[in-house]
């Protein structure tokens, strides 16, 4: 196996060498899709506990805390 000639390959032209540049883009695009996919995906819903639940535990950590100054 030869790889300077690629005798195998005559038609096909050599790889282009990427520069820093199109590696950064690359990553900066796969980035951007999968934050996409996860906003599409929280958007979409199917949370398995509702947003009311969180609120509510929420107020009582802050009542119990603010609870404990008060009578400290």
């Amino acid at each position: 196996m030869t790889m300077p000639g690629r005798p195998g390959l005559p038609d096909q032209p050599d790889p282009a060498e990427r520069s820093e540049q199109d590696v950064r883009l690359g990553r900066a695009e796969r980035r951007r899709e999968r934050v996409y996919q996860q906003i599409k995906k929280d958007r979409a819903g199917n949370h398995k506990i509702p947003t009311w639940v969180y609120a509510t535990i929420l107020g009582l950590v802050l009542a119990g805390w603010l609870y404990l100054i008060i009578t400290s």
